[in-house]
């Protein structure tokens, strides 16, 4: 399959990438770094000068594609538009990465007790996003109600996503920033308390979703992608232990806005996101393989 992919020198298009060659696509890999084009020809990917504002090229590589892999900005409503109106009436697969960040509840390190799955937040449900989050599920959506157009489109909802990355990014959103904090000034921290949850996914089983989802997803569909959940405070006790530093101290809202941003610390790291994939197990018989978020930092980071 020719396959058109978003966000190739990234974390998770890069691993995607290297997931789609290994299972013998041929993929062309969207990259706006002309330095890039070697390492991504390196990787075996075919590389396509451009970025998500080249609403031509994204239009003519997607016409010209048997399936299209948005791993890109989840935000950038103009690309994704730009891909539905190539692929309308095509019954050509377009998955689009969203981020589980659209049921995320602020929290600045407490504990939320909500747990969601596809069917409560989907179109109809009586859920609503928070105001900062609206716009990505008005994309998803968008991408959802393309069924109705002739695509099969399909959202692949992401956790924390954990692992060392495939192709030419090695590194996550959230885990590496505490492990930067914690090399550089020699004591892990969370935010507040600690005790604020995310579920999470190991990267390859999470690349194993998108190439199941590739293959077989209905459109329309809506898929989070997870395997497991730990508090923060877990998290960081498990940085402590694989680097041999003092135990972790908490860190407030301000101070963690000033290390790490408004963004990443307020909802990356600070809130709570807590889902269950049913669809992704019960339609596409998804089975992953990694359980355990700490093992993994304590195996990684050793």
């Amino acid at each position: 399959m020719r396959i058109f992919l978003t966000g190739t020198t990234g974390y998770l298009g890069g691993s995607l990438a290297v997931t789609l060659l290994s299972n013998g696509h041929h993929v062309r890999g969207l990259t706006r770094s002309e330095p890039a084009f070697a390492a991504l020809r390196g990787l075996g990917v075919d590389p396509v000068l451009g970025d998500l504002d080249d609403q031509r090229v994204l239009a003519d590589e997607a016409r010209a594609a048997d399936a299209v892999v948005n791993a890109a900005d989840s935000d950038h409503a103009g690309a994704v538009q730009a891909l539905l109106t190539a692929l309308d009436g095509s019954g050509k697969p377009l998955l689009h990465t969203s981020g589980s960040s659209i049921v995320g509840e602020a929290s600045n390190g407490e504990v939320q007790d909500d747990v969601y799955t596809e069917a409560d937040v989907a179109p109809g449900s009586a859920w609503r996003p928070a105001p900062e989050k609206a716009a990505r599920v008005a994309i998803d959506r968008e991408v959802m109600a393309a069924a109705d157009r002739g695509v099969r489109s399909v959202v692949l909802c992401n956790t924390m996503i954990y692992g060392t990355g495939l192709g030419l990014s090695a590194d996550s959103v959230q885990i590496p920033r505490l492990v930067a904090t914690a090399r550089r000034t020699g004591t892990p921290r969370h935010i507040g308390a600690g005790a604020n949850i995310w579920s999470n996914v190991h990267l390859a089983d999470a690349c194993d979703l998108y190439v199941r989802a590739l293959e077989g997803a209905a459109p329309g569909s809506f898929y989070f992608v997870e395997n497991g959940e730990a508090t923060f405070r877990d998290i960081t006790t498990s940085i402590a232990s694989a680097l041999r530093l003092p135990p972790p101290r908490p860190i407030g809202i301000e101070d963690a806005i000033a290390e790490w941003g408004y963004e990443p610390a307020v909802y990356a790291l600070g809130s709570n996101s807590r889902v269950r994939g049913v669809r992704s197990r019960d339609d596409l018989d998804w089975r992953p393989r990694h359980t355990s978020v700490t093992d993994w930092i304590a195996r990684s980071l050793t």
